[in-house]
């Protein structure tokens, strides 16, 4: 790979782990990165590359997050082990499904979640005045993280914006606190898509880790920032990353 590539790579894998510890959608940024540099790269080994940096860069988000954010492990590390399985699960199904037909379902997702954030302006800004009964808690975060954890292993791009609006607008959940527990099971969903994809030979480890290292800077500079600018800072970045991915999938599909 040449000066030219690393020197393309590198800055488009710290701004993914910025983008990603924010709001999720890092992919959409690393992803197309990685086919532009290496235009005969199979897309699963460029999915099963990409994992590498995004599990390294989510766990630099979720420690970042830990130390300031309460964290509840009991019930979001069982989270995380239910994503891992269900991304491995979706990484496994990519070769028997049309991937045609997943962008256009994205698209229509994500305009409907910009919607939705535009004009219910105070989702995310505060927590619920009546929080969620224990046990539709745990519903929300156990199917979030096998529905969502599944479409990360299918496809990837916005699976933490996914969880982040599916936290704060399910659940109530403050827009920090939702992006803090997403990153726990973003982290679960990597991992389990990392370890299918790299036990079927589809991972440069070289480039992976090498972006990876980038990635961490930007996810530690991404949380440090939601934590220290709040909700009203990632609800905006939120708006912005959703409209980008809009039209960065619309331009995939059909331009």
């Amino acid at each position: 790979m040449e000066f030219a590539d690393w020197a393309v790579l590198i800055p488009a894998a710290t701004a993914a782990g910025w983008v990603d510890a924010v709001v999720g959608g890092g992919g959409l940024i690393i992803l197309p990165t990685l086919f532009l540099v290496a235009p005969t790269i199979a897309p699963q080994t460029a999915l099963g590359t990409n994992k590498i940096a995004a599990f390294c860069g989510t766990s630099a988000a979720t420690v970042t997050f830990a130390r300031k954010v309460p964290m509840r492990w009991r019930l979001l590390l069982p989270a995380a082990l239910i994503a891992a399985v269900a991304a491995g699960l979706g990484s496994a199904a990519v070769g028997l499904i049309d991937r045609r037909y997943f962008i256009p379902i994205v698209m229509v997702v994500l305009v409907g979640v910009a919607i939705f954030v535009t004009a219910r302006p105070s989702i995310g800004i505060t927590m619920a005045t009546h929080p969620p009964t224990r046990r539709k808690t745990i519903l929300v975060v156990a199917l979030a993280a096998g529905l969502i954890g599944t479409y990360d292993g299918l496809l990837g791009p916005g699976t933490g914006t996914f969880l982040i609006i599916s936290f704060a607008t399910l659940l109530g959940t403050e827009f920090v606190r939702a992006a803090a527990m997403a990153k726990v099971i973003n982290c679960g969903s990597n991992l389990g898509s990392l370890i299918f994809l790299g036990a079927t030979g589809h991972v440069i480890w070289s480039l992976g880790l090498a972006m990876a290292a980038a990635n961490i800077v930007g996810a530690i500079v991404g949380s440090r920032m939601a934590l220290a600018r709040g909700a009203g800072f990632v609800r905006v970045v939120l708006l912005v990353v959703v409209v980008g991915m809009v039209i960065r999938l619309g331009w995939q599909q059909f331009g």
